[in-house]
């Protein structure tokens, strides 16, 4: 069994969306590398960000 890490030896990455950090969880573990947003909601408000800036480019 793994040793246990305290809190801040956890690895964190910055939502490219709200630009809060935010820390490994265990439902992760798999698919940390895959994981870009801290939330549902920033995941949604990004594909409507990318439509916003088209529309603004054009």
């Amino acid at each position: 069994m793994p040793r246990m890490r305290k809190k801040t030896e956890l690895p964190s990455k910055i939502c490219p969306v709200c630009g809060l950090g935010f820390v490994w969880r265990k439902k992760w573990q798999k698919v940390w590398d895959d994981v870009i947003y801290c939330s549902e909601k920033c995941r949604r408000n990004s594909r409507s960000q990318v439509k916003s800036d088209n529309r603004q480019s054009d």
